[in-house]
Order: structure tokens, then sequence, then C-alpha cells
């Protein structure tokens, strides 16, 4: 069956950096674009970046250009979220997701998900 799992999540202080990693199995890596999504307590979840089959092309949430890079390694079946300058409203449980179509900002067009990586970050 397919399992996505994310790792790298901890306890960080503002301004510092962390980088998330999510493994993928059963499934062919290469034809799915991933996403990142994170949820914060008593919110909804909202789209962070996601990447293209190939990691040829990438988009972001407005709020974390240039601070955060997501990237892929077809080989290893694993992508990424290196995450700098991280500010507390970053604070989330932070999902990776694989989708069969493109790219998308919302969750719904996503087959898979992790189970979350949870990421706080202090003042």
């Amino acid at each position: 069956q397919v399992q996505l799992v994310e790792s790298g999540g901890g306890l960080v202080q503002a301004g510092g950096s962390l980088r998330l990693s999510c493994a993928a199995s059963g499934l062919t890596f290469s034809s799915y674009a991933m996403g990142w999504f994170r949820q914060a307590p008593g919110k909804e979840r909202e789209f962070v970046a996601a990447i293209t089959w190939g990691g040829g092309s990438t988009i972001y949430k407005d709020s974390v250009k240039g601070r955060f890079i997501t990237s892929r390694d077809n080989t290893k079946n694993t992508v990424y979220l290196q995450m700098n300058s991280l500010k507390p409203e970053d604070t989330a449980v932070y999902y990776c997701a694989a989708n069969r179509g493109p790219p998308a900002v919302l969750p719904r067009p996503y087959d898979y998900w992790g189970q979350g990586t949870q990421v706080t970050v202090s003042s």
C-alpha cells in the first residue's frame, strides 16, 4: 500500500531553519506531483508548496516565498521542504501529499497523504 512518511520536524527558535523530508513507497514516485500542506490548531489545512513530477517547477504560498524551498530526488523517492527564517506563525503540523495530476493548491485533488510532522517555532 502507498505510504508517505514525513520527518524532520521539531522545535526551533524564530529565525532558524528546518529541513522536512517525505519518503514515499508503494507508488511510482516520478509519476506524482508532490505538495506540502500545514494545519495549525483550530485552523483549516492550508497549502504551503508543491513541485512537479520531475522537479522542474514549483509553486508556493505567498507568505513563504523566499523562505521555503521544496525539491525532490526521484532516485530516493523523497521530497524535501527546506524552511528558513522561520516565524512563530509557521508553527503547525506539516503534511506531504501525492497527486497523480498536476500540482494543486487545494487539498482535495491529492490522492495520498502522510501522517504529518510537528513544527514548532518559538519567539
